[in-house]
This record gives structure tokens, C-alpha cells and sequence, in this order.
């Protein structure tokens, strides 16, 4: 059953629809938490203490930050960052609050990888400029966290 909500979340992200709801949208950031964390073995604990800013945690975190930007399509094999296609994906699907101001960190973020060696450490590399640039608002970057 959950993989086919995580399908059905990934076709309505992917594909152009109207933006989603905030009740949608957080339906599927939580969905997609789940996954990633079950997949990943990440702790509540360690999620949460990245959601504050400290991205200074184990693997498993850093792997659970890769599921959740290989679900959206954001991280490629050679872990070049789609920032275009994240920017795509915002304004398509999320609330207007959440959109513009997430493609602007984006965007500032588009050449966050530094380890292309890593896929885990390549993520989250992505999710600390995220939450750096812009750590007043949880825009876009709330999808990797919540």
C-alpha cells in the first residue's frame, strides 16, 4: 500500500497538475518521510536535529536526505543537483508561500555538491544550503525534513 501512494505522490509531483494544497503537500512530505526513513534506518532524533540546522549526523541521515532527492528526481547519478527541474517541481506543486521564495534558495543552491564521491554526503550538502540560505522559512526544504 505504500508504495503505491509513494507512486501516485511521485506522479502527481512530476507531472504538471495544479499546485497542491498545503494538506496535500504536507500529505506527501510526510508519506515521503516515511519511506525514506524506513528505508534508510535514520532516527527521529537525527531528522530532527537536521531540521534545526545540524546536519552533522551519521550515515544513515545523510543516506535518508539522498532517498528523499532521489524520489523527487533532484539528484542524478554523476550527483549533479537538478536545481532546474527542483525549481519546475516547486512551482508546479506547491503552495505559492512555499514556491517562490524555495526557488530562490534553490537557485542560490544550484552548486551546493561539493563530494561527487558520495551520493550521501552530495545530498546533504544540498539540504545544509537549502536551510543556510534561507533558514527563516521551511519552503522547500521542509520536504526533506518533515
Amino acid at each position: 500500500m505504500k508504495c503505491l501512494l509513494l507512486l501516485l505522490c511521485i506522479f502527481l509531483i512530476t507531472h504538471r497538475i495544479s499546485s497542491l494544497t498545503e494538506k496535500q503537500f504536507n500529505a506527501t512530505k510526510k508519506l515521503v518521510r516515511n519511506t525514506c526513513q524506513n528505508k534508510s534506518k535514520a532516527t527521529s532524533e537525527a531528522i530532527d536535529a537536521m531540521r534545526k540546522g545540524n546536519f552533522n549526523q551519521d550515515k544513515n541521515a545523510q543516506c535518508y536526505i539522498h532517498c528523499i532527492l532521489n524520489t523527487y528526481n533532484l539528484l542524478n547519478k554523476e550527483l549533479i543537483f537538478d536545481w532546474e527541474g527542483g525549481v519546475r517541481t516547486l512551482k508546479e506543486n506547491a503552495p505559492e508561500s512555499i514556491a517562490d521564495p524555495g526557488a530562490v534558495s534553490i537557485q542560490n543552491c544550484k552548486d551546493a555538491v561539493k563530494t561527487r564521491s558520495d551520493k550521501c554526503i552530495a545530498a546533504t550538502e544540498v539540504a545544509k544550503c537549502l536551510h543556510d540560505d534561507n533558514p527563516t522559512i521551511l519552503y522547500f526544504y521542509s520536504i526533506f525534513l518533515y
